[in-house]
């Protein structure tokens, strides 16, 4: 008779775990009297908000901490005590897997393989499996640092995989790939636990990913908040999900207004509509009774995952400050006669024979937000970076805030904000160190550089962490503290490369409400995202592909193109991945 995974011995069980480190002046509890057990043979998601313990127990089970109380157990090992034994039985990858990107791809399985006692006559054939498994059979001899993100994320699972593991760690493996490396990579994963019997311990910021999971773990500061299967946690949720639709509004704006409504736990832009997850089992009187919800449509919908994740959370946060502020009054977006005031045109960038963006043109409105979605390499980030005037054009008319970025770059960096794909602060500087740094560098000062100061703070809710370092935040911190910095001197443009790629959903759902504020106040968005629910929020976007456009509009229009028989109502990934494949 065969062992169901129900009644098979846990393969990880951590008991009454404990873990703090020392951050600046401050004592950070990581991880706070943690017991939990996983079960062999299936996928178990850890979820949690940023800073809530996911990379430390991860790094605890792999032996790589040592707890300051209680114990963890993987394979039956003791984490602590026999650290050797437990990081030969698994495999690890962490968020930033050590790739050696000077090295190909073939390079780098032979260095970890050495690294990890492969037999050399064992070696050809599962490093031929690994191949066909991740689809890298034809770039073996290509330079990892040359390699697409969702590729160097193959890469490393493949050299995790060197020797075949019983448990398998996943540090959230999908952050900053597009949806097509994504689907690439579960696929890769899937098999490994039916074709092998693997186990598998996920942490993810995609809570659709969460869905996947035979069971999840529910981590918040440093505490389990909940465990069990997604389906049987969704459905105490059931009667509280609604879409709600108003003709002739902006949606964007619609959910500015209903996420601040009493009664509302959470209001997310899905399609041309608003979902609202409410706090009972009815739709409050105080959010259908607002002006901005006359003839709206309210219908009841089916509860996900991700509401789940944003209730619980919400329910732990009852108090804390809102991290946005409501709109004056629902605006429609910017009108097609708005000025533009970053103008594309036959935008070339080469890095030798290969052209990284090849011939892409556009136009963006004043109070605009404008979205440039692709796959991994796509061109993107060095669209962005020629527009910021950080990389010249190889050919081409670039021209914003009213400035040819070819005679005029440094002028027209003063009207810019950034925010790069990557964390760039100083690490080793506290967080009120990096503030005054970039005013500086700004040219703000005297009462204009304190008062820009003091509402960084408040605004982002920093104040608590001013004395920590940058490089020991939270990556959603982190990344409060680096739009902080780009919006310190006030720019009429902000350009934003995925702001949110890593960070937990109440990161993001922050960071949108900012977006759209500044929005409604004139401020001009470019931002890059490869989570397709965020595209929603753009006023147009365009979606790339091999440095060329592929699509431009507003993202009704690019669905609708998407649109057929057997997928009447395609999602925004949907039509991602439809347009991208057809290339």
């Amino acid at each position: 008779m065969t062992t169901s995974p129900d009644d098979a011995a846990p393969i990880l069980v951590a008991d009454a775990l404990s873990k703090s480190f020392v951050s600046g002046k401050q004592r950070v509890v990581a991880l706070d009297q943690v017991s939990f057990a996983i079960a062999p043979g299936v996928i178990t998601g850890l979820i949690g908000p940023d800073g809530a313990g996911k990379t430390t127990l991860m790094r605890l089970a792999a032996g790589l901490l040592v707890p300051d109380a209680g114990t963890i157990r993987a394979l039956g090992l003791d984490a602590m005590r026999e650290s050797l034994a437990v990081q030969a039985a698994l495999g690890y990858m962490p968020q930033r897997f050590g790739l050696y990107e000077d090295l190909s791809a073939q390079e780098n399985l032979d260095l970890y393989a050495d690294l990890q006692g492969v037999a050399k006559d064992a070696r050809v054939e599962r490093y031929a499996e690994l191949m066909r498994m991740t689809g890298l059979l034809p770039f073996v001899d290509r330079l990892a640092g040359r390699m697409s993100g969702g590729m160097k994320q193959k890469l490393g699972l493949a050299c995790t995989l060197v020797r075949s593991p019983r448990l398998l760690l996943l540090d959230e493996p999908t952050v900053g790939v597009d949806p097509v490396s994504r689907r690439e990579l579960w696929a890769i994963v899937d098999r490994l636990v039916n074709e092998t019997g693997m186990s598998v311990l996920l942490s993810t910021a995609y809570l659709d990913e969460a869905e996947r999971c035979r069971e999840v773990v529910l981590l918040h500061a440093g505490k389990v908040l909940d465990q069990g299967r997604p389906r049987d946690m969704r459905s105490r949720l059931s009667g509280r999900a609604w879409c709600v639709a108003v003709p002739q509004r902006s949606h964007r704006a619609l959910q500015m207004t209903l996420a601040l409504a009493p009664g509302v736990v959470d209001a997310l832009v899905q399609g041309e509509q608003v979902r609202v997850v409410t706090r009972e089992r009815f739709f409050p009187e105080a959010a259908a009774g607002l002006p901005e919800m006359a003839g709206a449509t309210v219908t009841p919908v089916a509860p996900r995952f991700e509401d789940v994740f944003v209730d619980r959370l919400r329910e732990r946060m009852v108090g804390t400050k809102h991290a946005h502020t409501a709109p004056a009054g629902i605006s429609p977006p910017p009108s097609g006669d708005a000025a533009p005031v970053i103008r594309v045109s036959d935008l070339v960038r080469r890095f030798g024979d290969f052209k990284a963006v090849d011939g892409v043109s556009f136009e963006v409105r004043q109070g605009e937000i404008f979205g440039l979605l692709g796959a991994n390499g796509a061109g993107k980030s060095t669209t962005f970076r020629m527009l910021c005037g950080l990389l010249p054009a190889s050919s081409g008319h670039l021209e914003v805030a009213g400035f040819d970025l070819r005679r005029a770059a440094a002028v027209a960096r003063e009207r810019i904000g950034y925010m790069s794909q990557k964390f760039s602060q100083y690490t080793h500087l506290s967080v009120a160190q990096n503030l005054k740094f970039f005013a500086s560098a700004y040219g703000l000062a005297g009462h204009r550089r304190d008062e820009r100061l003091a509402w960084a703070e408040d605004e982002f809710d920093l104040g608590a962490y001013r004395d920590r370092l940058a490089g020991d935040l939270s990556l959603g911190y982190k990344q409060r503290l680096a739009m902080a910095c780009a919006l310190m001197h006030g720019p009429d443009i902000l350009f934003l490369d995925e702001p949110t790629s890593g960070v937990d959903p109440l990161a993001r759902r922050e960071f949108w409400q900012r977006i759209n504020t500044l929005a409604l106040s004139s401020v001009t968005v470019l931002v890059t995202t490869h989570f397709m629910e965020e595209a929603e929020y753009c006023d147009r976007l365009v979606i790339m592909a091999a440095g060329r456009i592929l699509s431009m509009g507003d993202p009704a229009a690019i669905k609708a193109a998407a649109r057929t028989p057997e997928q009447p109502r395609p999602s925004m990934e949907d039509a991602f991945i439809k347009l991208v494949e057809r290339g």
